[in-house]
């Protein structure tokens, strides 16, 4: 249980509880002298809400022994689904992308794209703070504005940017009460499970984890090493590791195919798995 408290020299005073409950399961997996290591974790603001011990251990060592003799691919392009648990990170990186900060400093890739499309225009991203339960909620931001519903993208084109009072001031424009980041952030889906996706795609890569900082938020450039596994004729065949993807965000975004319904809650970005069209990959 933690209590926020904020006065500024306005005349505003206000404070707000919040409460996180959280655990977390690793396993190793061994077979043919190989060892795969994976995890299960989960919070909630609820204790009852969290997953019970058995399952989320299930889920690590599922994940574990799935993982093993995994191999490298051929270097190609093809289409690429990040699953939801790091589908994430695409979206925090378009938050970091329209946050004051970097937009006043010149230090994003999406300086001056208010009115423009970014996404494809079936996807609207929207924050909803005043969510109970949700990990993300806040009625006041770390200057005292109130934190309010707001779109950021409607149908594929940016609306809003995510601004405190000085980044505002900046830019000549008005606080959106995002001062210390976006509270809960959405994306609409298309209704269809993952599975569904698999299909669709037929052949090409699913991202399950990604490893290194490889993302330049000036240039849009991102370069990451990923794991997963190899989809063909819309079934998993086997899992790979040992691969880099590289793309451009702007690319990226704009090359959405769909976004599936296998939403993450675990945090502040809700989004399911996202179908991109083309991705270069590096392997073998």
């Amino acid at each position: 249980m933690g209590k926020h408290i904020l006065a500024n020299t306005l005349g505003f005073i206000g404070e707000y509880q919040t409460s996180s409950h959280h655990f977390s399961c690793s396993v190793v997996a061994s077979e043919n002298n190989q060892m795969q290591r994976d995890e299960d974790y989960t919070v909630a603001r609820n204790p009852t809400d969290l997953k019970s011990f058995e399952l989320t251990a299930k889920n690590a060592a599922e994940k574990a022994v799935s993982r093993l003799n995994a191999r490298s691919i051929q270097t190609q392009t093809c289409p690429v689904i990040f699953k939801s648990n790091v589908a994430k990170s695409l979206l925090a990186t378009f938050s970091s992308a329209i946050t004051g900060g970097n937009l006043y400093r010149r230090a994003s890739f999406l300086v001056g794209s208010l009115g423009k499309m970014i996404f494809p225009k079936f996807i609207d991203i929207y924050q909803k703070p005043h969510l109970l339960s949700a990990m993300g909620s806040a009625p006041f931001d770390a200057e005292g504005v109130a934190t309010q519903n707001l779109d950021y993208i409607k149908q594929g084109a940016l609306i809003n940017y995510a601004l405190g009072s000085y980044s505002a001031r900046k830019l000549n424009l008005k606080s959106t009460g995002n001062a210390g980041g976006i509270f809960n952030l959405f994306v609409t889906h298309s209704g269809s499970d993952l599975k569904k996706l698999f299909k669709k795609m037929h052949k090409g890569l699913l991202v399950t984890e990604l490893m290194g900082e490889g993302v330049n938020i000036t240039t849009g450039d991102y370069s990451r090493g990923v794991s997963g596994f190899w989809i063909d004729h819309g079934e998993i065949q086997f899992p790979v590791e040992e691969i880099t993807i590289a793309g451009n965000l702007k690319d990226m975004f704009q090359n959405i195919v769909e976004i599936a319904n296998d939403i993450d809650i675990r945090g502040n970005i809700r989004t399911g798995s996202i179908l991109i069209d083309r991705m270069t990959i590096a392997g073998s």
